[in-house]
Formats: C-alpha cells, structure tokens, sequence
C-alpha cells in the first residue's frame, strides 16, 4: 500500500469525526450558547449545506493547481473551521466554522479519490479508493463514540480542538508523502464541466444519491427506533452505531476489493441486498438482536456500494474526473438530506418509527433500477464500436 493513502485516511478520518460527532455532542453546545436544540441542529445542516456547495466550488477554484497543493489548501480550510469551532464565543461563530470545515470535505474526498486511484495500477483503483475511504469508515467506530465521550467529560471544545489536531496531522502526512505530480495537463474548468455531457456521470450521481439516502432514510431515525420500537436503552444507542460503524468498515473494504473484478455485479448485488435488508428492518426492529445485525447489514451493504460508484465516475470522467468526483461525493450529502427528509415526513404522518426504513428500501431500488440502465447503456456503448467495424465498406 503506499504510504500516501495512509495520509488520504488520516485526512479522512478527521473529516468523518468533524461531520457526525456532533449529533452526539448538540445538547451541550445547546446549553453552553443559550440556544434550542433544533437551533443547535443547524450545525449539522450547515455543515451538509456546506458540503454540497463546497465540492464543486472549491474544485473548480483548484483546477489550475496541482492536486498535492488543492489537498493540502483544503486540509488547511479544515483546520481553520474546526479551530474556530473549538474558540468560538458565541453560536453564531461556531456555525460559521462549521462551514469553513464543510467545504472542504466534498473536494477532499472528490481530488483524494482521483490521487488515490492514480496511485496504483488500474486494476487496483477501486481498492485504493476505498482504502481511502476507510479513515471515514473508522471514523465512525472510533472517532465519533470516542470524540463523544471526551466531549461529554472534558467538554465540546476539546474535542474539536483534537479533530483541528488530526487535521494538522492530515496536512503534514499530504505535503509530506503525496507525490507531486504538477498541474493535470490539458485540464481546464471547461473540461472538468465537459465530463458532465455523459449521461452516465449523472446515472451515477442518482445512483449515489437514491442508494446513500436509503441508508441514511434508517440510520437518522436510528435513536427513536431502537430505543421505542426494540427496546434499548437511550445509552445504548453509542455502542449500536460503533456496530453500525464496524459494517461500514468491513463494506468498504469488501467493496473496494470486488468493485475491481465485477463492479456492475457487485452494485447489483449490493444494492438488492440492502433494498431486502431495509425492507427486514422494519420486522427485525422488534427484537434487540435482529435489529442490531440488521443495522450492522445495512452498514455494510451501504458502503459496499461507495468505491465502486465513485469508480464508475471516475472511469465514465477519465479524461476530467477531479469535478465529477467531487460532485459524487456532494451527491451523498445529498442523499443523506433527502432521505431524513422523506423519513420525517413518514414519522410525522404517525406511520410510525421504523417506516423510513420503507422509505430506504423504496430509494435503493430505485438505484438499482438505474444501476440496470447504467450497465445497459455501457454495454451498446462497447458494442457500438464493434458493430461498425463489421459493416462492409463501399
């Protein structure tokens, strides 16, 4: 493995902490600035807001640098955001170091996935991808309980006050192990935009928002679910997400290493799975042990399915991927928007807390119907050009 993904991880690993560990912390940092808890929830909104509108944004003000030296000015946008989040006076300041964090999460995932995949042989890009991606998957196991708890006993501000130190720790790790590769030659803003004239770009960005937003259409109802329909204990919720976090991690990487030897099969296996998966949710929600395999499965199957869509972008943008990428990686915040706010309508219509998990289902199959598509039209496109190599000439 080279060392310069190690470093991507670490990078990853902070930017996974800074956007969930939050939820867990909202009560005191509601209390400490005098704000309601739905005030207070803006911190995540803005946060998710900012991502979508930094990935491109920030990606397309970078195009004329090398993506060492994009990497290493996002790295120091997160620090600066988190920084000021861990110093701020009042609530206002810290939702705007929110922000600043935020926009430089989707171009560091979308510039570190394009470095990541030129690390390796091509044969091996789908791995490298989500081994980057594993800082964000680790994260969630250790980052977000652990920078909960420090938060709950040594207060909020150390703990962005630590995340601000792991992202000093990203940025030495880019400058010093990244390898400078210079400016991409014959890349322009108006060949970064031109990848978007391939419908399949966009086939995949569907596909990440309805396949992403099925996972999260569950997971961001998950505390209510499994404390008012299977029983848990409020405390209890840290330790079901570190599960949830463990099937993150063991997705990632099993997607990762498959993507590159089958990715359509893979996609279609992953995501019929995870469609059936939250359809069982619902039924399995009733009894503590299914409801934290099925939660550990939706997990897992969730992030099976990340590398090899953000491959698929990659591969479909070859000559221009760095946008298209960053703009995938902004379609999982979409996703994540969407399905909370269609599984909110569902809870508010009293059907109940474990109906968005129909709504998940309902948004994965979705995906794999475009998923079909998508291989489809990849393979008239293949046939295509062997097709008129056989006419007759004259």
């Amino acid at each position: 493995m080279p060392l310069a993904l190690l470093a991507l991880a670490i990078g990853a690993f902070g930017i996974g902490t800074t956007e969930f560990v939050i939820v867990g912390l909202l009560p005191e940092v509601a209390v400490e600035f005098g704000v309601s808890i739905p005030a207070a929830g803006w911190l995540v909104t803005g946060y998710a807001l900012g991502v979508l509108v930094g990935a491109p944004l920030l990606t397309v003000l970078g195009a004329r640098a090398s993506r060492k030296k994009v990497l290493m000015l996002l790295m120091g946008l997160f620090i600066a955001g988190n920084a000021l989040s861990a110093v701020a006076p009042v609530y206002a300041v810290m939702l705007v170091g929110r922000i600043v964090a935020s926009l430089a999460h989707g171009a560091f995932f979308g510039v570190g996935s394009v470095v990541a995949a030129g690390l390796v042989a091509p044969e091996r890009k789908a791995s490298a991808i989500s081994l980057m991606f594993t800082g964000l998957t680790v994260a969630t196991i250790v980052g977000v309980p652990g920078g909960t708890m420090i938060g709950q006993s040594a207060g909020w501000r150390v703990t962005f006050a630590i995340v601000a130190g792991l992202g000093v720790l990203g940025l030495l790790g880019v400058a010093r192990l990244v390898p400078e590769t210079g400016r991409p030659e014959g890349v322009t803003v108006r060949t970064e935009f031109a990848a978007f004239r391939n419908v399949q770009v966009w086939l995949a960005m569907a596909m990440t928002v309805l396949g992403f937003g099925g996972v999260f259409a569950a997971i961001t109802y998950i505390a209510p679910m499994m404390t008012e329909v299977a029983g848990y204990s409020a405390g209890a919720v840290t330790w079901l997400l570190v599960l949830f976090g463990v099937g993150t991690f063991a997705g990632n990487l099993l997607g990762g290493r498959y993507a590159d030897r089958a990715l359509m099969p893979l996609l279609f296996v992953s995501l019929s799975a995870l469609a059936l998966v939250l359809l069982l949710f619902t039924f399995t929600a009733h009894d503590k042990v299914l409801a934290a395999i099925t939660l550990t499965l939706t997990g897992a199957l969730g992030f099976a399915s990340v590398p090899p869509l953000q491959k698929w972008v990659l591969d479909q943008a070859a000559a221009a991927p760095t946008l298209a990428s960053a703009a995938n990686i902004g379609a999982f915040n979409l996703g994540n928007a969407l399905a909370a706010w269609l599984g909110g309508l569902t809870i508010a219509g009293g059907l109940g807390y474990t109906s968005p998990n129909w709504v998940g289902a309902l948004l994965t199959g979705a995906a794999l119907l475009l998923s079909f598509l998508a291989a489809s039209l990849d393979r008239r496109a293949k046939a295509a050009p062997a097709t008129a190599e056989a006419l007759p000439v004259g």
